[in-house]
């Protein structure tokens, strides 16, 4: 017999972000903190001059049989149909020179 949906949502790990100490923060230390941030660069005019809005393309809806101990473990974080997606994306990429097609971004 097969089994049935269980209806369990995915456990949501603690945020990295300590958002009440940034609640209490003000805006010099909040500045202070991002100015300190060796990742944090700001931007210029010239830094957009060629940026391009680009609309993502729609998904299609469909139903894949995956091994359940293989969903399980995509499932332990949020955003694992994302995650799926680009796996496959980067696994077409590598192999495109099979097939000669060049699939868009």
């Amino acid at each position: 017999m097969k089994d049935a949906p269980t209806g369990k949502t995915l456990k949501t790990k603690k945020p990295a972000t300590d958002w009440e100490a940034l609640r209490n923060m003000n805006a010099t230390e909040i500045r202070a903190g991002i100015d300190s941030d060796l990742d944090a660069q700001a931007t210029d005019d010239n830094f957009w001059s060629d940026a391009e809005v680009v609309m993502p393309k729609p998904k299609q809806v469909v139903t894949i049989r995956l091994d359940a101990d293989l969903l399980d473990w995509f499932r332990k974080e949020n955003g694992y149909q994302t995650r799926i997606n680009a796996i496959l994306r980067a696994y077409m990429k590598a192999n495109d020179h099979r097939t000669g097609h060049n699939p868009s971004p």
